[in-house]
Parts: C-alpha cells; sequence; structure tokens
C-alpha cells in the first residue's frame, strides 16, 4: 500500500478515552469483544449514539463458506490489510466482500478494532457499510456491503476493456460523493474524524458509480477545544500526505483536504498521485501541477486524455482550480470540506452536452475559491460569487 512509517511523538489528549494498547491487541475473541463493548462506550458523541457494537459477529467457518474457502476465483484484491474476496451469507443470501487480516501485513489488531469501531458508529450514505466482523482465535475479518463497480482506481487507471469510460458527469458525481462522505466524518461525527488514507483505491463505487468510502483502519479521532492538531506517527500512502503531517506528524482536517486534492486532480487528469513509469519531472502528480495551476491556458493539457475533449472548458477550470487550493502547502489556505462539497456539487449538477460543449447554467456558481484570506480565521471559503467567466 506504499505506506509512510515515521516518528512522531503521541498527544495523548484527543484519544485519552481510548483503551491501552495492550487490551486492543488482545488474541482472545472474548477479549476483542468486550473491548470493542468498552471503547464504544468511553468514544461515543454527545449526540447520543450508541453505547454497543452494531455490527453482527461472524464466525471463521461461516465466513469460509461465504467464500468457498478463499479460492482464488473469488479474490476481489488486495491491500495493507490483507486479501478482499466476494462472498454470499449463507443465512441471509446476501452478497459481501470479506476482508481477511494477513497476519503478516502492514496493518494489524489495532487497525482491525478502529475500522470496526469507527464503522459501527458512522452511517453516512457515503461511507461503505459494515456489516459484521470475526475475531476468532488468530483471525480477523471484516464482512462490508458489495461493491459491484470495484474502486475508482479500478476505472481511472488502465481501465479493463469491460469497463466504461468516466464521462465527465459521472466523475464529478464521484468527486462530490466522496467530499460528502469526508465532510460527514469532518463536520458531523462527533468528535471529529480524521480520515488520513483517502485515495482513489479506498473510494468504492456502487450502482450508478455512487461512491463511498472504505478503509477505516488508520482514521483518527480529530482535536477537540484548544487543540489544533493531533500528533502521531505518520501512516498512510506515498504521493497523498499533507507535506505538514509528512514532516511534522501533525494531523489536522486540513490534512484530509489535501489528500482529497490529490484524488480530485487524478480524477481530473486519470494520472497516478505517483508514476514512476513518467519521466522524472512528471512522477509526482503535485509535482507536475503545481507550475500549471499557475497558467490557465494549460488547464486543457491537464485534462484526462480518455475524456476525449468531452468536458465543459469553464467546468474544467473551475475543478482544477477547487483541485489547487486543496494542495496549498500551507493548511490553513486549504478550504474547508464542507466548502469544497458545495462546490463540486454545483458542477456535478450541470447539464452537459458533449455535442455542443456548452455547460448549460449561470457564470455565477460556488465552484471557484477565493484567492484572498477571508476574515475569519484558518479558514479559507469558496466564493458563491468570485467566478471569472472570460
Amino acid at each position: 500500500m506504499g505506506w509512510l512509517p515515521c516518528s512522531g511523538k503521541p498527544n495523548k489528549k484527543p484519544e485519552k478515552k481510548k483503551r491501552p494498547q495492550h487490551q486492543i491487541q488482545s488474541n482472545s475473541t472474548e477479549k476483542i469483544k468486550v473491548n470493542l463493548s468498552l471503547d464504544v462506550k468511553t468514544e461515543v458523541g454527545k449526540d447520543g449514539g450508541p453505547g454497543r457494537i452494531a455490527a453482527q459477529t461472524f464466525t471463521f467457518r461461516e465466513l469460509a463458506l461465504a467464500a468457498k474457502s478463499f479460492r482464488r476465483d473469488c479474490l476481489l484484491g488486495e491491500g495493507g490489510f490483507g486479501r478482499v474476496y466476494k462472498g454470499r451469507l449463507e443465512n441471509s443470501n446476501q452478497v459481501v466482500a470479506i476482508k481477511q487480516l494477513d497476519r503478516n501485513g502492514s496493518q494489524g489488531n489495532r487497525e482491525f478494532l478502529v475500522e470496526v469501531l469507527m464503522l459501527s458508529l458512522l452511517h453516512h450514505p457515503n461511507l461503505v457499510n459494515l456489516i459484521g466482523y470475526c475475531a476468532d482465535g488468530d483471525q480477523r475479518l471484516l464482512v462490508y456491503e458489495y461493491m459491484p463497480l470495484g474502486s475508482l482506481e479500478d476505472h481511472l487507471q488502465d481501465p479493463s476493456p469491460d469497463k466504461k469510460r468516466l464521462d465527465w458527469t459521472t466523475r464529478m458525481k464521484i468527486a462530490a460523493g466522496a467530499a460528502k462522505g469526508l465532510e460527514y466524518l469532518h463536520d458531523k461525527a462527533n468528535p471529529p474524524v480524521i480520515y488520513r488514507d483517502l485515495k482513489c483505491s479506498n473510494i468504492l463505487l456502487g450502482e450508478d458509480y455512487h461512491p463511498k468510502l472504505s478503509d477505516f483502519g488508520l482514521a483518527k479521532l480529530g482535536p477537540v477545544g484548544d487543540n489544533t492538531h493531533v500528533s502521531t506517527r505518520v501512516m498512510g500512502t506515498y504521493g497523498y500526505c499533507a507535506p505538514e503531517y509528512a514532516m511534522t506528524g501533525q494531523l489536522t482536517l486540513k490534512s484530509d483536504v489535501y489528500s482529497f486534492g490529490v484524488v480530485l486532480l487524478e480524477i481530473l487528469t486519470g494520472r497516478k498521485a505517483i508514476d514512476n513509469s513518467k519521466v522524472a519531472a512528471e512522477i509526482n502528480l503535485v509535482t507536475w501541477a503545481r507550475p500549471l495551476f499557475k497558467d490557465r491556458k494549460k488547464f486543457p493539457k491537464m485534462a484526462d486524455p480518455n475524456l476525449q475533449g468531452q468536458y465543459p472548458a469553464r467546468g474544467l477550470y473551475q475543478a482544477l482550480a477547487i483541485a489547487a487550493m486543496c494542495l496549498q502547502e500551507t493548511p490553513n489556505m486549504r478550504p474547508l470540506i464542507a466548502d469544497v462539497v458545495t462546490a463540486l456539487s454545483y458542477l456535478a449538477r450541470q447539464a452537459f452536452n458533449p455535442e455542443t460543449h456548452l455547460l448549460q447554467g449561470s457564470c455565477v456558481s460556488p465552484s471557484t475559491p477565493r484567492t484572498k484570506k477571508t476574515k475569519q480565521p484558518n479558514r479559507n471559503s469558496m466564493s458563491s460569487r468570485e467566478v471569472n467567466c472570460n
């Protein structure tokens, strides 16, 4: 998965209610269940969330039967946690995705526990649904709803011939939906949640390309009260980590906004965040894009060739402007994710006629960020009036 382990002094304040590490990493099924219950009770938000795990518990035998003994023809993919298999639950006949922990992999019991906790307490149309989990002996498995269209990465990077090319409108709807999932974590969850691992492979697509964020093993509770950040060991995927987080281990909500900017840039350009097959100056997507952001005339050169010119020029300019704002090196200059949602939702609603290449809609839109700082501290908002329609 290209993780970046790095040293950093942990700040205990945001996580002072969590159970000790040794309890989280229990090898006993019963202790795992007890710890899950205790952790949920202590981390429940002020909005009165449930004090127990809502997910079902499965035996290893049940899941092995569902995935046909984890045969290779049931394999959907694999990552830092382990392999993901397609299965069918015997009791409900429901098609599911089963993720099996690789005991030699980069994620372990702590990440398993975090994911169960997060997805048991957080529910939103743009977050993947956790159906249940298995903690039999040393077996760790997670059971999710099955997302039939796979990941966003599958459709952007070297898609197979049977996959439909993503058109402009679909890309904007996916971007807006992913931003809504992030907005829920930042603004609706209490305390806020920092996703910390946003990338195209973690955005899964359901029917009609409906996007959902998945893989919450690296998620962290965000800063509360007077705290401005969470200090933690740097974990994530190279190419997506915000520079200040990679350098200092200081994690904020704006770290997620930077990662979203990388994802949005991938959606618009069709390029990978890191592509070692490119020439040196183009290996890192953000490094390649920064000088192009300064010249609007070069924006069309940034568009994904697979779009074949079928996109609204103004929409492309506005979407690239949003990405540029998210990728500001100074965290406070990046917009809030709520402002990004407003801007991308506007673009996703615009009717586009490929035959005329005209975007039907008013010049006045919330889709372009302000270039000046707002008077509000630590906040950069998307303007609903300042749009250049030239």
